[in-house]
């Protein structure tokens, strides 16, 4: 049973811990890099932006027990993603948690370096890019975890296999409900494949509700979306929680004891937009094993990734 008011405070002790935190410098993932970083964690801040990255480690500062370890990490360009892995992979010999949590919401038709729709590119195949070419070091981690960052907005999702990159028809919100779909299934279908092998590393996801962060200001801003981010500055202040609770169930996802593999949390109270963790439900599609299997095959065509080691290991 989850602690009916979890919070920050209830994170254990996480010396001796690596950690991966992709948009590490704002928002969720500077709160969730904060707090692990001041409970012992050797935190790698995986960020685009180095000059907000260092904004982050300076604000972090004395409440990291542990290394801030700055790296550059640019989600929309795979050669990226590759010089990141190949980076991290010669200086550390475990990874115990890897939060697949950076994004982009709500913004004009762009693409990726590698001509991917931007949202589909940044939130699901940059983390499957990179959670693959990083994992036969989270397989080697005992007890390791990989946390998936989703949204209330999968339930709007459709994966429309005949047009992914919205070339033929493009809205922003369609876009980014199919990368939160896209990102819970495949959470789900990485653990069905941990599963195979016996692994001791577990594949979960999370959600942050509706919390304030400049995921609202941002890509929705873009492109002349002034009316999207006049609408959110007062929906921020009416309804959203602070960066810090909707981080905790991202938190909770990647520390609690009691989680287990396929295990999805998010805010406990109004319908799922606010509260302390929850272990909730996602929706029926999202668990959809043909749809996560033909999602699975098509990232990986797409990424050129293949997992190996999914398919090579029977024992870890």
């Amino acid at each position: 049973m989850i602690k009916e008011k979890w919070d920050v405070n209830d994170v254990p002790d996480q010396r001796s811990k690596t950690v991966i935190v992709t948009g590490g410098n704002s928002g969720l993932g500077f709160e969730v890099s904060k707090s692990l970083a001041s409970r012992g964690a050797e935190v790698i801040l995986a960020s685009r932006n180095l000059d907000k990255g260092r904004e982050a480690i300076e604000k972090i500062g004395g409440d990291a027990i542990a290394p801030l370890v700055l790296m550059q990490l640019d989600l929309a360009d795979l050669s990226s993603v590759r010089l990141f892995c190949e980076g991290f992979l010669k200086k550390h010999k475990s990874l115990h948690m890897l939060f697949n949590n950076a994004g982009v919401m709500q913004v004009p038709q762009l693409r990726t370096v590698d001509g991917f729709e931007l949202q589909l590119g940044i939130n699901h195949l940059g983390h499957f890019a990179l959670t693959g070419l990083l994992l036969k070091r989270i397989l080697s981690t005992k007890g390791s975890r990989i946390i998936t960052v989703s949204s209330g907005a999968h339930r709007t999702g459709n994966i429309d296999f005949n047009d992914i990159m919205k070339e033929k028809t493009y809205g922003r919100l369609a876009a980014y409900s199919q990368s939160k779909l896209a990102n819970l299934l495949f959470a789900y279908e990485l653990q069905r494949r941990l599963d195979l092998i016996g692994s001791s590393t577990i594949s979960v996801a999370a959600h942050p509700g509706y919390a304030a962060t400049n995921l609202q200001m941002t890509g929705p801003g873009m492109g002349g979306g002034w009316g999207y981010t006049t609408l959110y500055k007062v929906t921020n202040k009416l309804l959203a929680q602070s960066a810090l609770m909707g981080a905790l169930p991202i938190l909770y996802a990647g520390t609690a004891e009691d989680v287990r593999g396929g295990d999805y949390y998010g805010p406990g109270s109004f319908g799922g937009m606010r509260g302390n963790p929850k272990l909730v439900q996602s929706n029926k599609k999202s668990h959809d094993e043909d749809l996560g299997k033909q999602l699975w095959e098509l990232s990986v065509e797409l990424t050129k990734v293949g997992y190996e080691d999914l398919l090579s290991s029977k024992s870890h």
